[in-house]
């Protein structure tokens, strides 16, 4: 018998039948731990030692000769509140990365004390580890299933999303101090308008976007979204109008006009598509968006919003990191234990680099010098420090139960569009 962490359930093995449980949580708390939208079912695996991930072995999909986009009635109009025109321009036009390259620092980030920062969804705790001696220096209680750790627009705060616990842990990066903490409902993950005025709260339970004043966290407009399922991540196109938001549980995408806060269209995915992380290619043209169930990275015209291809990585895509060069494209493989590495140029998958010993590599970032690929070890209790230029890895750091949206800091850019460093 083993008793998990957070779970509050006993796990009784016989042999090689399948495994009973009973259950002492609620069911939106479980689900808010990762552990998909058949939560019994999900748990029996995560039982099974939490070592092999959801893959479900579903075949490489075929992509339709033309992609079904649905218009979503418009809603109610509201006034825009954000102001476009207020959108810093790219240093680079082909590169939307190119302010974020190796050690470009802001003046404000390199105030910032350099830190790893673990948020823990089954303790209620942020671990702090020190990158250099890959200890943890720090640990503080925050509010319920911490899920994420984002970078304020400005870059002056890091803020915990405490989804259950309904609030926001503000950290002081120079220091590494939490602060005291605000209330917001349903705080899954959090993004920033491109113009730097609204945070853009995912509340996923809730299926609804939230704009709020990104300082005060004052809510400003909600954005009611029922016909998606697990709504979390998401990126902006180039020019920062245009937001494409992944429906976990609902098997689509979405596009929410940012200036009048609407959705103005649905992408429909193959069935039972779990879609993830989304992150724009460098040239602006296409994004790339983590798929849990197909174990592989879909690609989407960023003007049309059609699906464009698919690139296989490994079972249970979920996390994508540009490399500090925008050359590749670093996809964490939750359920395979590895990373896969893509070439933004050939589209194409170069290299895999495999967690030795296995392993659940979920959501992090690139180091400030590109050198180092962290990750938290969803299920294993862990965090990875992997090598971007040998794929070795570099140093497991032992951490409690439920790891996941860690937050490398400081990190290159000019300002922050949320997440855990979607750095422009």
């Amino acid at each position: 018998m083993r008793i998990l962490p957070g779970f509050g359930m006993e796990i009784h093995r016989v042999g090689n039948e399948r495994t009973a449980m009973s259950f002492s949580t609620d069911v939106r708390r479980t689900r808010r731990l990762g552990l998909g939208r058949a939560w019994p079912g999900a748990l029996a695996a995560a039982a099974a030692v939490l070592m092999t991930g959801c893959g479900s072995g579903v075949t490489r999909p075929r992509l339709a000769s033309a992609t079904k986009l649905d218009p979503i009635s418009p809603a109610l109009p509201v006034r825009s509140h954000v102001e476009p025109d207020r959108v810093p321009p790219l240093i680079e036009r082909n590169d939307v990365y190119a302010a974020a390259g190796r050690g470009d620092l802001s003046a404000v980030a390199r105030k910032a004390r350099p830190l790893i920062y673990v948020p823990d969804s089954a303790s209620d705790v942020v671990q702090e580890i020190d990158p250099h001696t890959y200890r943890i220096v720090r640990q503080f209680p925050v509010g319920a299933v911490p899920q994420h750790i984002v970078p304020s627009y400005n870059l002056r705060t890091l803020w915990v999303t405490n989804d259950i616990g309904n609030s926001l842990t503000p950290i002081n990066p120079r220091t590494g101090a939490p602060g005291r903490a605000v209330h917001v409902e349903d705080p899954y993950n959090m993004y920033f308008t491109p113009d730097g005025r609204y945070a853009v709260v995912m509340a996923e339970q809730l299926r609804r976007m939230d704009f709020r004043d990104a300082h005060s966290m004052r809510l400003r407009h909600s954005l009611s979204i029922p016909q998606c399922a697990g709504l979390n991540h998401a990126d902006y196109t180039a020019g920062g109008r245009l937001m494409l938001v992944s429906c976990e549980y609902g098997a689509r995408m979405i596009v929410v006009d940012v200036p009048h806060e609407r959705v103005i269209r649905t992408l429909r995915l193959p069935p039972r598509a779990s879609p993830q992380d989304v992150k724009l290619s460098p040239s602006g043209r296409t994004f790339y968006v983590a798929d849990l169930t197909y174990g592989g990275v879909w690609l989407i015209d960023a003007r049309t919003f059609r699906r464009t291809g698919f690139i296989r990585t490994g079972a249970g895509a979920h996390g994508l990191y540009p490399s500090r060069d925008a050359r590749f494209l670093y996809v964490s493989n939750r359920s395979a234990g590895t990373v896969s590495v893509i070439s933004f140029a050939r589209r194409r998958v170069t290299r895999t680099w495999t967690i030795p010993g296995g392993g659940s590599p979920d959501m992090g970032g690139v180091s400030a010098d590109g050198r180092t690929l962290w990750l938290s070890g969803r299920y294993s209790a862990s965090v990875y420090a992997i090598s971007t230029r040998t794929g070795r890895l570099i140093h497991r750091i032992s951490v409690e139960f439920g790891p996941h949206g860690v937050c490398v800091w400081p990190q290159p850019g000019r300002y922050s569009l949320g997440h855990t460093g979607v750095m422009r």
